[in-house]
């Protein structure tokens, strides 16, 4: 009964280690899907700053910030960061910067809808995929880290 057990765990370790190389692509498509909506709605600011203005002051409540640096910064955010973000350059910074980002959008929105509080809900559980576990190794990050790392044992 014991090595039956014991070969059944074997098994399942085994299966586990071959369910982790997936993990990087996963971690690849979280970013970029979460970087292609953050970036996408940053252009969208970008492309008619007036009314990015006006929805700043008059929509968007955002709190210790005025509309047009809380306008400025916002749109910054969403460009900038979801570009270091899909290429896995300082990952867990972008992550963080678009989590502070998602956050805002939803308590600066005196109504929101359901639909969007979900996708919101989604993109928040996608950074923090990111945030908690990294880049995974397809990014830029884990070059770098590998070239300190060369570095390091060549001193």
């Amino acid at each position: 009964m014991n090595s039956s057990i014991r070969n059944h765990y074997q098994n399942y370790l085994q299966l586990s280690r071959y369910l982790e190389y997936p993990q990087h692509l996963a971690l690849l498509l979280a970013r970029c899907y979460v970087a292609w909506v953050f970036f996408a709605s940053g252009l969208t600011k970008l492309n008619d700053w007036e009314t990015t203005l006006f929805l700043f002051e008059y929509e968007y409540q955002v709190p210790f910030l005025s509309p047009a640096v809380a306008a400025f910064l916002g749109t910054a955010g969403e460009i900038v960061l979801p570009v270091l973000l899909a290429f896995g350059f300082s990952t867990r910074f972008a992550a963080l910067g678009l989590s502070v980002v998602n956050v805002v959008a939803v308590i600066s929105l005196e109504e929101i809808a359901p639909a969007a509080f979900a996708g919101h809900v989604i993109w928040g559980l996608l950074l923090g995929l990111n945030l908690l576990w990294g880049s995974g190794i397809l990014a830029i990050d884990t070059l770098i880290a590998k070239f300190f790392a060369k570095s390091n044992t060549e001193l």
